[in-house]
């Protein structure tokens, strides 16, 4: 179990010059205290990207249940044939370990990403990639003890590779695409009062406030099998796609998101802000942030699945 001990300070890695050898930083999660921040080198037409990164226990608990973890492109040929991943996974609640759970759905994702064949296409990696984490989570559980323990968690997974995002989620854990003043929300909760919203029964504002906000309608680890939501979006320079639990979003708004990010002069101080507020008018949950800003695309078409390159 990970408990939650003084903040030690962000962890910063730093890309210069034509150097894409990641090295041992290539692949690495990370599930409690600090942040992390990635800036990269300008890459002309390439993707770019910098990102920050930060999971904190919040103000009740002694353990964090939140998982986060990415994969970096070792060459810019690897850029382009495979790209990058950023997943975030949350615990459930009310389940035994979910910080096993949480973990053991990074840490497939990540690793399976990191072997996949060059050039596999995102949305059949992404959807294979969570279903085997989802077997892999539901298997630990059935073998942790006689009769088997109940695990399960949420799972965010983000693929970019020239200029496309392509999102797949499982649970209540959220993906949103930041452009200017606006938080466009990349997924749907897979919760109770989710449903309720998307329904009209209730409003958004009474879901946040329902007893029944933390009850998921679909999670890994509890089937064999998983229905796993996939989207696919269009990136632009400037963008920032955020990837966060609930811990961050049941007090702190997209639009709130948006302004932090603006505001700040960089990544990791709009992560340790936004942390900041959602232990300050809750903290009772784990929280957990990815936030991926978009410097540079490199601009295609597609055809019969493959990508070519678009003038201009």
């Amino acid at each position: 179990m990970m408990t939650c001990g003084p903040f030690s300070g962000p962890h910063i890695f730093l890309f210069r010059g034509t150097d894409m050898a990641f090295g041992a930083a290539r692949a690495a999660s990370f599930d409690t205290g600090g942040a992390a921040a990635m800036p990269q080198p300008s890459r002309g037409s390439m993707l770019d990207i910098e990102f920050a990164q930060v999971s904190d226990c919040g103000r009740v608990r002694d353990h964090n249940e939140d998982y986060v973890g990415y994969v970096l492109p070792a060459s810019a040929e690897e850029a382009r044939t495979r790209g990058w991943l950023f997943a975030l996974a949350d615990g459930v609640g009310g389940h035994e370990a979910g910080e096993v759970a949480s973990r053991h759905a990074v840490e497939t994702v990540v690793a399976g990403f990191r072997g996949a064949p060059s050039g596999e296409a995102h949305p059949g990696l992404l959807r294979r990639l969570v279903q085997s984490a989802n077997e892999h989570v539901y298997s630990t559980g059935r073998a942790a003890s006689p009769g088997g323990v109940p695990m399960a968690t949420t799972l965010v997974a983000c693929a970019l590779r020239f200029d496309r995002a392509v999102v797949a989620h499982v649970g209540d854990s959220r993906c949103y695409q930041l452009r200017g003043n606006t938080a466009t929300p990349l997924t749907r909760d897979h919760s109770v009062v989710g449903e309720q919203v998307r329904l009209g029964i209730i409003t958004a504002k009474e879901a946040g406030e329902s007893t029944k906000k933390n009850l998921l309608t679909r999670s890994l680890g509890l089937d064999l099998i998983v229905n796993v939501d996939i989207g696919e979006e269009h990136v632009m320079a400037g963008d920032v796609l955020v990837l966060c639990s609930d811990g961050l979003h049941g007090s702190v708004d997209g639009g709130e998101m948006a302004a932090a990010v603006r505001r700040s002069s960089s990544l990791e101080g709009a992560a340790k802000h936004l942390i900041a507020l959602a232990n300050e008018r809750d903290g009772s949950d784990n929280i957990s942030i990815q936030l991926i800003r978009i410097k540079s695309v490199e601009r295609v078409g597609m055809y019969r699945g493959r990508p070519y390159r678009l003038p201009g």
